[in-house]
């Protein structure tokens, strides 16, 4: 898709949000009835083109320096009567528009994780209230859950909880279940999705999965006889059920068989209680466990219901290292489009802007990904430049470049895909960034 009808994909979008604007206000009788300098569209415009500058340097330069901007204490009223789900519906819509649906081997790629945002602190808001410890001042924290295309390097889904009431896997059977296309698709998670209520809604959604567990007395592994070795690839036939009859407990004696789930335990697709007289209710699940060292003393565990002819272990390795690329758009998301950088401190802006976030990241990733770079006879190949193309889309999706000229400055600036690379995650505290201290 050429970066125009990107753009008119977006355009369209806010314009049909524009046309309902009564559903997504605050106060549907009143707001946005009267014309004004900012009308919804304007609102919803001006949110999507922040980035990591004060509120008044960001207005300024949306309204271009004309002496028609308004103030910020106005746009804020504006911005207030907007409720967050018209930035979540806005990037469902326009991400629908653009996906282009790339398959590996027939499937699509999709990646879950999530990734804390801080935001100003707030006591009173316990949801996400985190007293500091050890001399650390507190802090407050959102957790967002997203669903990420691999190969269409897209967020196609997100769900945004508090901190403390974050519900990972909760928020992963959501994602699956409320996802309306039909299609093949490998669901990629690491640790925090280890459940059989989550492999369970994968399976009944007919996709395949392929998850990291560990390794140790807890998790999956732990209720399992697994092979000593280091490396293994064996196939399990399981089933679930909350009922301990005396047939249930002797399916139980082979640990590999049968497994109880007690009533507190959450999986959906079994009666929470059954009496005796019930007829036993089982789940079947299948699934492989794949291990193989990463390097000398340390083994990695995979589980997943791929076939095992057409994705042997090596290939299973190569499928888990591709789900690192959520990861670095993670890192993208918060630094590139300057997601760190929040204009508010109420959690319901914030919760706006962040959606707009995930907006904008797929409308750039879509413009970068219609560049086509020629690759020269060199050592690396090589991609668009993201922090430049952040840069470049933005002006373009403001009006100020035209569409030739979009691909033209994209193709200039480029930079080489170095693969295999591996460096040690480091961690850092960092203080907020005052609204008064942004970078201009």
């Amino acid at each position: 898709m050429k970066p125009d009808k990107i753009k008119a994909a977006l355009n369209e979008t806010i314009c049909s949000l524009g046309n309902f604007s009564w559903f997504f206000a605050s106060n549907p009788q009143k707001d946005f009835t009267r014309k004004r300098k900012m009308p919804f569209e304007k609102v919803i415009t001006s949110i999507l083109a922040f980035r990591n500058g004060s509120l008044t340097n960001e207005l300024l330069d949306v309204f271009q320096f004309d002496s028609r901007v308004v103030s910020t204490s106005a746009f804020v009223q504006q911005r207030s009567k907007i409720l967050p789900a018209a930035f979540e519906y806005l990037f469902s819509a326009f991400t629908k528009k653009v996906e282009q649906n790339k398959t590996y081997k027939g499937y699509r790629l999709l990646a879950v994780d999530g990734s804390d945002i801080q935001i100003p602190a707030d006591a009173n808001d316990m949801g996400s209230f985190y007293p500091g410890a050890n001399g650390q001042k507190s802090y407050n924290l959102l957790h967002l859950n997203a669903m990420y295309d691999l190969l269409g390097h897209l967020y196609v889904d997100a769900i945004l909880h508090k901190s403390r009431r974050s519900d990972e896997c909760g928020a992963l059977t959501a994602m699956v279940d409320r996802f309306d296309s039909a299609e093949n698709a490998i669901l990629l998670a690491d640790r925090g999705y280890e459940s059989y209520n989550n492999l369970a809604h994968i399976q009944k959604k007919g996709w395949k999965f392929l998850i990291r567990i560990k390794n140790g007395a807890t998790g999956i592994t732990s209720g399992l006889v697994l092979p000593k070795e280091d490396a293994f690839d064996v196939p399990f036939q399981l089933l679930l059920t909350r009922k301990q009859s005396n047939s249930v407990k002797e399916l139980q004696k082979g640990k590999n068989s049968c497994k109880f789930f007690p009533s507190k335990a959450r999986f959906d697709y079994l009666p929470k209680k059954q009496k005796n007289r019930d007829a036993v209710v089982f789940f079947k699940l299948s699934f492989r466990l794949v291990r193989f060292p990463i390097s000398d003393t340390m083994q990695e565990t995979i589980i997943t219901n791929l076939d095992a002819d057409e994705f042997p272990a090596a290939e299973i390795k190569r499928l888990y290292a591709m789900r690192w690329g959520i990861e670095t758009s993670f890192r993208e998301l918060k630094y590139t489009l300057g997601l760190l950088h929040l204009h508010s401190k109420k959690v319901e802006f914030i919760h706006q802007e962040i959606f707009a976030k995930l907006t904008m990241y797929n409308f750039y990733e879509s413009i970068t990904q219609s560049v086509v770079i020629q690759q020269a006879n060199k050592k690396h190949d090589y991609k668009v430049n993201f922090s430049a193309a952040v840069h470049i889309c933005l002006q373009f999706f403001l009006g100020r470049i035209a569409p030739p000229n979009v691909e033209a400055f994209l193709a200039r600036y480029i930079s080489p895909i170095r693969r295999g690379r591996k460096y040690s995650r480091r961690l850092t505290p960092k203080a907020a960034v005052s609204f008064l201290y942004r970078v201009a």
